[in-house]
């Protein structure tokens, strides 16, 4: 499916160059574009602007047409659980592919030709248009290459730096350009693109309705990046994955092997990057409000701000919104709110999940005082609690439909009894908890495959979290400006302000359901845990949990110990909710289509028969934090057929196999 924003494409000639440019997907990803292009082609405005927003699809989230998400869902991570399991938390199935995967460089060499073509020109005063907007465009590219170098910096983490466009029949020179950068040297290089891009990109998109990047935008990108590096480098300090650690791989290369950091130590990169992430991080937070929350939760007249800026039509007016896709009725659609009409398209929130948000006056559901109802009926669960609990999770006999009723086909008037029991997808409530974020009242999104609610893209609210992050993880203590950050968000989310009420309240032995209670296998401090919980809970169904485990290091404890994806309590008073045959059960049996209840009173929607490969819970292997690179990089880029000459090195714990899992397994 394509996208659109407000500013179409003006020129037909960009079209043809997204079907032509760079369809050589063999090695380093490119055709010569001197053999493509027109030589008179990016030497005027109009065709900046289509070159850059064409790349916006494939380099920015959003809505897909078939799925559900706000942004990208948290599916396959702790917080959200769908039928199909990724083969991360398989140990032994996932395995080293033959050719393809992550190591590939197309996004970036579409932005390298942008730049090496366009910036001479802009120096040189040789642009036609308005110099304002061609310097905006400009920086679009450095921010787009940016976001292509951060996709490769999570999946592969030390990549080659190639700021030029390559010509593929140079062999030697191709090989040389694969030599892989130390991570941390990457997300140098991305910083330095975001600082181009800030210098460059106006404070507000040129089309005055966010559709297109902006300076606060890069600004929040820039924190994004600078935290998830910072915080990388400092859990994952002493392993092999890091550069200078015990057994690093680029070590055995000699272009490596004398290497040194800028800063002198790892540390000394830890804290520049933190820096650089708080500082980054505030230039946002200070200057953008958080939307109101009245609290208000079945109402078609937009009464919160907060609730319906996640399924509105029109996003341009919540001020948190920095960056985000229009659709539109006649031409470009999706399904999300038909999806979340019911079941979320079988994405369903984790006990866990539910159980991390605090009560409204500040305190654990576990702890004395809480006023916590228990977790019989979803009622329960969500009185008292964090607004934004009971906002976004679902209870049955709520209202999904409250405008226009009737002028779609796939509406549910009425929020339904969780249907565990469907096998379809498009009907099957996997946890029985469904989530309501992004849900729009308004009857006419609910046509069947033609939805155009739009789409949160950035929001600034995290940058307000990844400051209160950066400062705690830098200085170990909170800063005034940190302190202000998180009540405002705590306010905005109706929970007591005062943190250290849930600080003093926390036992960290009854958090470890969450995944982010623990780094390198240890639980982290109440403090720490509970910045990462609000994280957690502002940002959920966001498409950033797995990228914030990762970078935490919170799945070791996964390595020897399984863990258990469990939904609501079924096997207490819901069971009465549905019928014997509704509940059918057994390990054995194919009819089976919940969890036994000698399991858990929890459902476990991925240990229902005993063929699942899930059926004992979920595991980890270290190597998992990082995706193996395929065998055909290897051959292309050794001079001999001993692969281990080749000048890339492999991920720690992958072999150079095609087709084996992670050493060990």
């Amino acid at each position: 499916m394509k996208f659109i924003y407000n500013l179409i494409i003006k020129s037909a000639l960009a079209a043809i160059l997204l079907l032509s440019l760079f369809a050589c997907d063999k090695y380093l990803d490119i055709a010569p574009p001197s053999q493509i292009i027109p030589e008179a082609y990016l030497d005027e405005e109009s065709q900046l602007a289509a070159y850059t927003i064409a790349r916006y699809t494939d380099l920015l989230p959003s809505h897909g047409n078939w799925s559900f998400g706000t942004f990208g869902t948290d599916g396959n991570t702790d917080n959200m659980v769908i039928p199909t399991l990724d083969n991360r938390y398989i140990p032994g199935q996932w395995r080293v592919d033959a050719a393809g995967g992550d190591w590939s460089f197309t996004n970036i060499f579409q932005m390298n030709y942008f730049i090496n073509t366009v910036v001479p020109k802009w120096q040189e005063n040789r642009l036609i248009g308005n110099s304002e907007n061609i310097t905006h465009y400009i920086g679009e590219a450095y921010f787009l290459r940016a976001a292509a170098y951060f996709v490769k910096l999570q999946a592969l983490g030390d990549f080659p730096i190639i700021k030029n466009v390559m010509n593929d029949g140079d062999a030697q020179m191709l090989i040389e350009t694969s030599k892989r950068a130390p991570r941390n040297e990457v997300a140098r290089f991305i910083l330095a693109d975001l600082d181009s891009a800030i210098s460059l990109l106006r404070t507000s998109s040129p089309d005055g309705r966010k559709q297109r990047l902006s300076r606060r935008v890069a600004q929040l990108f820039k924190s994004r990046v600078a935290l998830y590096e910072g915080t990388w480098l400092k859990y994952f300090k002493g392993t092999a994955f890091v550069p200078n650690g015990p057994a690093w791989p680029g070590a055995t290369k000699d272009y490596n092997s004398t290497y040194s950091f800028p800063t002198g130590s790892i540390d000394g990169e830890v804290a520049f990057f933190l820096e650089q992430a708080m500082e980054a991080a505030a230039a946002v937070a200070d200057d953008v409000q958080l939307v109101n929350n009245t609290g208000i939760i079945e109402s078609g007249n937009n009464e919160n701000p907060y609730f319906s800026m996640f399924g509105a039509v029109d996003m341009a007016g919540y001020s948190e919104v920095l960056l985000w896709r229009q659709y539109n009725q006649s031409l470009v659609t999706h399904n999300v709110p038909v999806y979340a009409q019911r079941g979320n398209y079988a994405v369903g929130l984790t006990r866990s999940l539910v159980e991390s948000f605090l009560m409204e006056n500040g305190l654990p559901i576990y702890a004395s005082g809480s006023g916590y109802q228990g977790d019989n009926y979803i009622e329960d669960v969500r009185s008292n609690r964090d607004g934004r609990l009971q906002l976004f999770l679902k209870q049955p006999g709520q209202r999904n439909v409250l405008v226009n009723i009737g002028s779609g086909t796939h509406f549910t008037l009425v929020e339904p009894t969780p249907t565990v029991y469907e096998t379809d997808w498009e009907r099957r409530y996997t946890t029985g908890y469904s989530i309501r974020k992004g849900i729009s009242y308004d009857g006419l999104q609910t046509q069947n495959g033609s939805a155009f609610t739009g789409s949160v893209t950035f929001r600034a609210s995290e940058a307000y979290l990844n400051y209160i992050e950066a400062c705690y993880e830098r200085n170990n203590n909170l800063d005034a400006k940190a302190q202000a950050y998180w009540r405002a968000i705590r306010t905005r989310a109706k929970v007591a302000p005062d943190y250290a009420i849930s600080i003093a309240a926390t036992e960290m032995s009854k958090e470890s359901a969450d995944w982010g209670s623990y780094s390198a296998g240890t639980p982290i401090s109440p403090t720490l845990y509970n910045i990462r919980r609000e994280r957690r809970n502002e940002l959920m169904a966001e498409g950033l949990r797995l990228m914030d485990l990762k970078r935490w290091r919170s799945m070791d404890q996964l390595i020897n110990t399984a863990a258990h994806f469990e939904g609501f309590k079924l096997w207490g008073p819901m069971q009465d909710w549905y019928t014997a045959d509704q509940l059918k059960y057994g390990a054995n049996s194919e009819q089976s289509v919940v969890s036994d209840p000698a399991l858990s009173l929890y459902l476990r929607p991925l240990e229902i028969r005993s063929n699942q490969l899930s059926y004992a819970g979920v595991k980890f292997a270290m190597a998992h934090y990082l995706s193996p690179i395929a065998v055909e990089h290897f051959q292309l880029t050794s001079t001999s057929a001993d692969l281990a000459g080749s000048v890339i090195y492999q991920n720690p714990g992958w072999p150079i196999v095609a087709g084996s899992p992670p050493e060990g397994y």
